[in-house]
């Protein structure tokens, strides 16, 4: 009897997704039947659907690592009744998420998240803790007497935007939907405009409440009284897009990078909407912009911008060019060259227990408010579990210290554009302990302008820059609105607000004559660590002379055998082994004459050497597991691989035995680790 009772695992996951649907049925019911619901009762709904939706995702969970292997006795469509079930708890999923969000836009002030409630109990604590260590900027805060009056402001003109988003507007033109979200509309339909996003695709709803993403271009204000809208704020809002979009016409998709991106992160923004509901990070998170742009591609990458560039007419180089007088290539300066250190970040909020943290970094770049300049650079930052709110960086990295965690970074840019600047993006990898799930989050940013209205640079000086939310193409969200929510009117409590918002504390260091020399001899756009620079200018001297100095004609395109030129710009994705590169040069260094150190031949064709003994080998090594970023364990196991190679080098005076061992196992050789098509990697100017 006890055998034939014996249930399926399949079937006790079917009953348990039952029991679930009843709940969360009951629960839908309840919200509907009861009207207006008080606070207290809203609140109870709310956190129904916290433990409603951590029960699916258990049930999910256990799901996912079912197999038709664990049940006792076979099952009929085995596959299809799991995916029926998958299907069911993501329909459940779904309905928890529209009735959480709705509950919380009834009155978002009055139902908090956990980690708000928390932070309510501690804010007092946080008060004194702030104070603690902020006494030597005291003198500093003295004048932030007004505060109260901009709170006020402020507050004003979020109720004027509020009302602005609300209103009506007609369709100009059909419009049928390009991808998932989009909303297909037909002209002289009226449509009501739930959120204006800066980048010119809204999210709209029609008259039978399908929701979605719509053109700006193709509608205008309405007037229910005289149709089209007249007013002052609808002529100076739509004087704003510069491509007016005529009736019949289609919407160019938008092919750059920095499109897909926002788009990409428009896709992933109902998992953010998740985590915020739940209650697992602040309001103000989003998914990474930069990360997203880096992973578009090489468009933005270091080694990218490494690379020479051409002249608008194709024919020459215009950032590479070779100086006879002293025999290598010759120095350009730029519009901007500075060393920008990163000191630390500070009040930087928590995420929830359901995230697990892989990874906090600054990612950098040049930025015009509008389009990246440069490539995109990552400084990852450390912790203490005493001050988790607090980032650090190390500057100034010697040794074998990881040049990934190098604050101090040099900037180059030839831009001509008054509004050029650094933008700053303060992110997280994390991973979801509930679904496993990998994902990185921007927990706020800003934008430091280098030059003034009149286009004077800005001093080098410290900067304590207060970070905004959202995205860069958001303006006025905050990275922590519960702060706000709790500051008093008195001018102490404003000034301990301002205390507990986040911030990035920067240094612009101006050059001595020997860092301009040096920066000099890279390209005319690049950011990177100061610590990797001596290797960077090794690549460029030896591009010049391959490119410049030692070809026999200069309208010969032919591919060019040098291992060096070929695989060094993977250093720039591979970090670890730009260390170790770093490493094995330093070691070498320390062994030559000061006569041979001012002989810069004699130093390329050292370099060259170590270059073979280093990085060929490991590049190509199949004990070397690929590059992920921020898995510790993949991390850590490079990193044991990279020490026991560079140990035996040591040992050995050279790779030439390791590389000749029958332990040491190497890829299939391909031609393109020797041979470098510069026609394929240059950079094409754009003007």
């Amino acid at each position: 009897m006890l055998a034939r009772r014996q249930r399926h695992p399949l079937q006790a996951l079917q009953r348990r997704s039952q029991e679930l649907k009843l709940q969360v049925d009951s629960l839908l019911s309840e919200s509907r039947l009861k009207g207006v619901l008080d606070s207290s009762k809203r609140r109870d709904i709310y956190q129904r659907c916290v433990q409603l939706k951590q029960a699916i995702d258990e049930n999910k969970n256990a799901l996912q690592k079912l197999n038709k292997a664990d049940e006792p006795a076979p099952v009929g469509n085995y596959n299809q009744k799991k995916e029926e079930e998958h299907n069911l708890l993501d329909k459940l999923t779904h309905q928890l998420q529209e009735l959480a969000v709705s509950i919380s836009r009834e009155n978002i002030t009055e139902i908090k998240t956990p980690s708000e409630r928390e932070e309510d109990d501690d804010s007092a604590d946080e008060d004194e803790e702030a104070e603690k260590e902020e006494d030597d900027e005291e003198e500093e805060s003295e004048g932030s007497g007004g505060e109260e009056e901009e709170t006020e402001e402020e507050e004003k003109q979020e109720n004027e935007s509020h009302s602005q988003t609300s209103k009506e507007y007609i369709a100009v033109g059909d419009f049928a939907a390009q991808q998932a979200g989009d909303l297909t509309f037909k002209k002289g339909e009226i449509l009501l405009i739930i959120e204006k996003k800066p980048d010119g695709w809204w999210i709209a709803k029609n008259a039978k409440g399908n929701k979605g993403l719509i053109p700006r271009t193709y509608v205008e204000p309405y007037n229910k009284e005289g149709g089209q809208d007249s007013s002052e704020e609808g002529s100076e809002e739509d004087a704003e897009v510069e491509d007016q979009t005529a009736e019949g016409e289609e919407v160019k998709q938008r092919t750059d990078s920095h499109w897909s991106a926002v788009r990409k992160a428009i896709s992933e923004i109902n998992t953010v909407d998740v985590l915020t509901t739940m209650g697992a990070i602040p309001a103000g998170f989003r998914p990474s912009t930069l990360f997203q742009l880096l992973e578009e591609g090489n468009q933005f990458r270091a080694s990218y911008f490494l690379q020479p560039e051409l002249t608008p007419s194709q024919l020459a180089f215009r950032d590479l060019m070779w100086d006879a007088k002293t025999g290598t290539i010759r120095s350009r300066p730029s519009r901007v060259s500075f060393i920008l250190t990163l000191w630390s970040c500070k009040m930087i909020p928590l995420p929830g227990m359901s995230i697990q943290v892989l990874s906090r970094h600054v990612r950098l770049c040049l930025f015009d408010g509008n389009k990246v300049l440069s490539n995109i650079h990552t400084v990852r930052a450390t912790w203490l579990p005493k001050k988790p709110k607090t980032w650090t960086f190390s500057p100034q990295v010697t040794g074998i210290l990881p040049c990934l965690l190098d604050g101090d970074c040099f900037i180059r840019s030839n831009s001509s554009s008054p509004d050029l600047g650094i933008l700053f993006e303060l992110g997280i990898s994390y991973i979801r302990n509930s679904t496993g799930e990998r994902g990185e989050l921007s927990c706020g940013w800003v934008f430091l302008k280098l030059f003034d209205a009149s286009g004077i640079p800005i001093p080098a000086k410290t900067y304590e820059l207060f970070l905004n939310g959202g995205t860069p193409y958001e303006k006025g969200v905050e990275v922590d609105p519960s702060i706000s929510r709790r500051a008093h009117g008195s001018v102490f409590h404003q000034m301990m607000t301002m205390r507990r918002q986040p911030q990035l504390l920067v240094k612009l260091r101006s050059l001595n004559r020997r860092s301009r020399d040096l920066l000099s001899l890279l390209p005319e756009t690049l950011i990177g660590s100061m610590c990797s620079i001596h290797l960077l200018i090794f690549y460029r001297q030896i591009l010049g002379d391959v490119l410049l100095k030692d070809r026999m004609t200069m309208q010969s395109a032919d591919l060019i055998s040098n291992p060096v030129l070929a695989t060094f710009p993977k250093l720039l994705e591979q970090p670890d082994i730009m260390d170790a590169l770093r490493s094995s040069w330093a070691e070498k260094e320390s062994t030559l004459k000061r006569s041979e150190k001012r002989d810069r031949e004699f130093l390329k064709a050292t370099f060259l050497l170590v270059y073979h003994d280093c990085v060929i080998p490991l590049l190509h090594s199949t004990l070397l597991p690929p590059f992920r970023w921020a898995e510790e364990e993949t991390e850590a196991a490079r990193w044991k691989v990279i020490t026991d190679f560079l140990k035996q080098n040591q040992e050995n005076e050279g790779a030439l035995q390791a590389l000749l061992s029958p332990d040491g196992v190497h890829e299939p050789f391909d031609i393109s680790e020797q041979t470098y098509d510069f026609l394929g990697e240059i950079r094409k100017n754009a003007a």
